[in-house]
Parts: C-alpha cells; sequence; structure tokens
C-alpha cells in the first residue's frame, strides 16, 4: 500500500488576468476551495493550503495554512512552502481554480506506488503539472531555481524525474475530459458556469444545487 500523502491546494495566485478571488468562486452554493479541499481529503492524510494571504472558507475539513517563501514566484513557490511544511514524503498538489477535480483520477494517482519525484498527467499533448504529485526530494531543485529567479513550472519537470500518468489512463478515469480544466480567464469561468449546468452538479460534487455567483 502506497505511503501516506499530504495535499496542497495553491491558493496564492493573484488573479489577474480572471479579475476576481478564485478561491471564493462558488458552485452549486459551494466554494471552489472547499470543493478542492473535500476531494483532496477522499486521498490524503493531511491538508495545506499554500498562498500568500490565508484564505477564507474551508469548509469541514481540517486545513493548515502556509505563507509562500518566496512571494510573487507563482505556484512554484506555492508547492515549495507545501512541501516544506507537509508531514509526508510526497504531496498531491492541485490548484483552487479546478472545479471539475476527477474523483476516480485523484484516486489513482494517490494509489501509484511512489517511485518517482512527480506523478504528472500528460494530456492534450502537455504536460499538467498544477495537478499533480510531488516528492519532498523535489525540495534542492526547486529551492534552486525560486533563488535564481526561475519559476516556470517546465523548468522543475525538465530537471527532476517524472512519470507521467499517460493520456489512455486519464481517458478511461475522465471520459468528459474536465478534470484538468482550470480558470484562468473571464472565458474560462464563462465555460465553467456552462458545463457546470449542463452536467449538473452531482456528476461533479455529489451534491444537488444551483450555481451561484
Amino acid at each position: 500500500m502506497p505511503e501516506p500523502l499530504t495535499g496542497i491546494v495553491l491558493a496564492g495566485g493573484g488573479s489577474r488576468r480572471l479579475g476576481q478571488d478564485k478561491a471564493a468562486l462558488t458552485f452549486g452554493g459551494r466554494t471552489l476551495l472547499e470543493m478542492t479541499i473535500e476531494k483532496l481529503a477522499a486521498n490524503c492524510d493531511e491538508i495545506l493550503l499554500s498562498g500568500r494571504n490565508a484564505p477564507q472558507g474551508f469548509g469541514p475539513h481540517a486545513a493548515r495554512y502556509v505563507d509562500d517563501a518566496f512571494p510573487g514566484q507563482g505556484p512554484l513557490a506555492g508547492i515549495e512552502a507545501g512541501l516544506s511544511a507537509c508531514d509526508h514524503d510526497f504531496a498531491l498538489v492541485v490548484g483552487c481554480d479546478m472545479p471539475f477535480l476527477n474523483a476516480r483520477l485523484l484516486a489513482y494517482m494517490a494509489s501509484q506506488a511512489r517511485d518517482y519525484q512527480a506523478l504528472v498527467p500528460h494530456h492534450g499533448g502537455r504536460w499538467h503539472p498544477l495537478h499533480a504529485v510531488y516528492a519532498r526530494s523535489c525540495l534542492p531543485e526547486i529551492r534552486g531555481l525560486l533563488k535564481a529567479g526561475r519559476n516556470a513550472m517546465m523548468e522543475l519537470l525538465s530537471e527532476i524525474a517524472v512519470t507521467p500518468v499517460p493520456e489512455d489512463v486519464i481517458q478511461e478515469l475522465d471520459p468528459e475530459g474536465l478534470s484538468l480544466f482550470n480558470l484562468n480567464q473571464p472565458e474560462d469561468l464563462a465555460r465553467a458556469r456552462e458545463l457546470w449546468q449542463e452536467q449538473g452538479l452531482k456528476s461533479f460534487a455529489g451534491k444537488g444545487g444551483d450555481d451561484e455567483s
């Protein structure tokens, strides 16, 4: 059985392109932050929120907030903060702007043997490093990049041992292909609202209800 796993929610983005706090967005009357924590809690023994300012609305699951040690350096700084503070050697990392996190895909990733530095989905011809499992052994590479001002996630993947979650596995577990959908632009949010209504809240969150802004 795989060793225990920490869950890290990246909640430190400035949301400049979207224009509003992603973590506080509501779908079906629940915040994205609350839903994200709930999905991670099903697979992880502890939950950390990594960001610049402690967000509100953690929901019913216990979560611990950790502050970025490298402010202004994006998601890589959030991963550094989470891995530095976590109790376990591996952490399942997701952004707080993913309204359709797929329980089956998360469970698959959590169940895999921990024989990598990073387990990262490869889908649609590209890597998705903000929906991945990272080992604490990545910290020297992460800190080296941050100290050099090189905070692109792809730079990290080029320096560590990465195991892909193959496209066929993702398609089998998430036939709708929405698990890796994230909110960057206003049009992404508009599309997510449409998809939420089309698919129905029960398909993704296990509860009924209408969308709320």
